[in-house]
């Protein structure tokens, strides 16, 4: 339909127009709804590769989608999921990760399925294990494309599930009807999005134990100027369970690597003694190794309080000491070049356009991106100030 005719069309009353014609319009519709959508993941995907998201202070892609377009977490959350499933994402080691469904994302972009559609096919794809040859998996996808074409997500379903019976005929081993006698297992697993994950299955004790760990640790932030915790559920408690990882790790009572808790971080690392404090501990060490000493993280714990980016309220056991000038640009570890951050904020600060900055008066202070704040007005924590 012509553009004049479209607008002619929306201006007249519908119960005038003939049958037929309103059958194929509300096809057409349909299609171009659809062809709109991929074109909107498209340049979401663009947008999660170049890292704006980071920029724009959003932890995740349905963090960015649920503020940006005020909908549902859940549907922040499936939307994201299409876009990481359908495109490429970030380079890691110089190539782009490749998408999970690349022929679903270009039967998106013809407008020949939509939402539910890919998410029933993305589904089946995100469940076929990794030693399935690439061209097994790409047929399988073709099927369910294809089907899709006519076909709703109930029967894409179905034909996901005969799929994964094809492709896994061992499939799961059956369950253990008493979960006590349960034999616990964990296994290390990497997905073919590139993304690394668990899969365990747990006594009805040590399931219990962890669960009232995380409970806590995963409720949601505390509004910040009437903006709600944009996470998920599922986001919430994987966020707690890095934190929990943390600090069973920087436990002295867990074994290490001869006797030291794990070091993975380019901001964690043990220190040798350098300037020392009034009591003989050491404050100033330079760049002898890169995290902080006991001595260095009690005194910021004393100064920053917890997270010291701006509103955020997480406490100090879930905060890691961040160098302002980076250890690889040669920044050293010492009090006047650390500060306590989160998991959420620490990623934020590596990967986007905020800055941070000790001031004269030895207190951290941030500046936003200026597409956010074009003032560059320097902003600090208040929330874990003392009365």
């Amino acid at each position: 339909m012509a553009g004049s005719d479209r607008s002619q069309t929306t201006r007249i009353e519908w119960w005038r127009v003939d049958t037929a014609v309103l059958h194929a319009r509300k096809q057409e519709l349909e299609v171009l709804k659809r062809q709109l959508d991929a074109e909107q993941n498209a340049i979401l995907a663009e947008i999660n590769t170049r890292g704006v998201r980071g920029c724009s202070g959003h932890s995740t892609l349905a963090a960015m989608i649920y503020e940006d377009f005020h909908v549902t977490e859940k549907e922040a959350k499936a939307r994201a999921d299409r876009v990481l499933a359908l495109y490429p994402g970030p380079s890691v080691g110089g190539d782009p990760v490749p998408p999970l469904a690349p022929l679903t994302a270009e039967a998106s972009a013809e407008g020949a399925i939509g939402g539910s559609q890919i998410d029933a096919i993305i589904r089946t794809l995100a469940r076929i294990p990794s030693f399935v040859p690439e061209e097994e998996v790409r047929g399988g996808e073709k099927i369910l494309v294809d089907l899709a074409r006519h076909a709703g997500p109930r029967s894409i379903a179905r034909a996901g599930r005969r799929l994964l019976d094809k492709l896994d005929p061992d499939g799961k081993e059956p369950r253990n009807e008493d979960p006590k006698d349960v034999r616990p297992e964990l296994r290390f697993v990497k997905h073919r999005d590139g993304t690394l994950g668990l899969k365990a299955t747990l006594d009805l004790e040590t399931y219990a134990r962890l669960k009232s760990d995380l409970d806590p640790m995963a409720k949601p932030h505390k509004a910040i100027d009437g903006v709600r915790d944009p996470r998920t559920q599922a986001e919430r408690y994987g966020d707690a369970f890095t934190d929990y990882v943390r600090l069973k790790t920087t436990s002295r009572n867990l074994p290490g690597q001869a006797g030291e808790a794990t070091h993975i971080l380019a901001c964690d690392a043990r220190v040798r003694p350098g300037v020392l404090g009034t009591a003989g501990e050491p404050l100033d060490i330079g760049r002898s190794k890169r995290t902080v000493s006991l001595a260095q993280k009690y005194a910021l714990t004393i100064r920053d309080g917890g997270c010291a980016f701006p509103g955020c309220d997480m406490p100090v056991p879930r905060c890691t000491a961040h160098h302002i000038v980076f250890w690889r640009h040669h920044g050293e570890t010492k009090i006047d070049n650390l500060v306590l951050l989160c998991t959420k904020h620490h990623r934020l600060i590596h990967h986007s356009e905020w800055k941070v900055q000790i001031a004269q008066d030895g207190l951290p202070e941030f500046t936003a991106p200026a597409y956010l704040d074009p003032t560059g007005e320097p902003r600090r924590n208040t929330m874990h100030l003392r009365a």
